[in-house]
């Protein structure tokens, strides 16, 4: 058994990932960390886990657990690192976009490793320290990088995303108000999203002569959760090839399956999957994806980073049911 702890558990996904790590067979949760709840039970805040746990919220860090989870937003895992020393033991698994860019990925003696299983499964088993990636960039990663790995990418790529709304994380704002979210639609961060460089490294990392530009039109939709994607670019090889190429690149990944028909959204909510589909149309190919932005693009995404860490089984504690209707 390992002990974990969670700092910023009082978050969409906190709360997540403290449901998870409820149910792993391999882990007990030592402590979850949050200066706005302190002292209050965890089941206060997340109701879905009443009769789960009896944890309260913790105003202490334990510097010296096996692995230790940052849930917390852009800029304030530095801060947590930089005002709590960890145990050079500890391992840990940061949620926010802190040290994702291979350019910012230190932090004093400790280096960071881009956590994205299906790119750099290896390298992750041999990591101390893994920056989670963000869910529009799983998801469109996990897209576009078979093609990569072929050098098959050779024009500008444009991409439509729908997230829901726990995307936005569980402070409330204008946008997230249920008024102005239901039977609504929005643009927002167009072309110009945080997220953009992170795929862009990958695909560099895989295909480093792509010159070509990813066109990020990101939309906030009229749902809870989840992130749907819809990426086309010109593209000669036909459906068949390129269906193969997506099977070889994904053969090894226990959470990625390539649909002959058409996916939608319900498939992958409350599940760790990310689920794609192919399309060939007048010399373009057409690429669809669909996560649950809170579990595969983010705290699932974290448990199985975790599980490869400490060489448990990959899909320990991640066999989750889609909720269908």
């Amino acid at each position: 058994m390992i002990n974990a702890g969670i700092v910023g558990g009082s978050g969409y996904t906190g709360g997540e990932l403290i449901r998870l790590l409820l149910n792993h067979p391999k882990v007990t949760i030592d402590f979850v960390f949050s200066t706005s709840k302190a002292g209050e039970a965890v089941t206060a805040v997340h109701k879905d886990l009443i009769g789960e746990t009896t944890l309260a919220f913790s105003s202490k860090i334990n510097p010296s657990v096996d692995v230790l989870f940052l849930c917390t937003g852009h800029g304030n895992s530095t801060k947590v690192l930089e005002q709590h020393t960890i145990s050079e033991q500890t391992k840990i698994i940061d949620l926010s976009r802190d040290f994702r860019l291979s350019n910012q990925n230190t932090f004093e003696q400790r280096s960071f490793t881009y956590g994205l299983p299906e790119l750099q499964k290896a390298k992750i088993t041999q990591s101390k320290n893994i920056a989670n990636p963000g869910c529009f960039a799983t998801a469109i990663q996990l897209a576009l990088l078979p093609l990569a790995q072929e050098s098959a990418l050779n024009d500008d790529v444009h991409i439509h995303g729908i997230t829901g709304a726990t995307g936005a994380g569980s402070s409330l704002s204008d946008t997230t108000h249920f008024s102005w979210r239901d039977n609504n639609i929005s643009i927002y961060k167009g072309l110009n999203h945080q997220h953009i460089d992170e795929i862009q490294q990958s695909i560099t990392q895989l295909s480093p002569s792509y010159k070509g530009k990813l066109n990020f039109i990101p939309v906030r939709g009229n749902f809870s959760r989840g992130i749907f994607i819809s990426a086309y670019t010109n593209y000669a090889p036909s459906l068949e090839e390129t269906q193969a190429l997506y099977r070889e690149f994904y053969k090894e990944s226990p959470f990625v399956y390539l649909s002959q028909e058409s996916i939608y959204l319900k498939q992958v909510v409350n599940t760790n999957k990310c689920l794609l589909h192919l399309k060939k149309e007048d010399g373009q190919l057409l690429i669809t994806a669909a996560i649950d932005n809170l579990l595969k693009g983010a705290s699932g995404q974290a448990l199985q980073n975790m599980n490869l860490m400490f060489d448990f089984d990959e899909e320990t504690g991640l066999h989750l049911k889609p909720t269908h209707f």
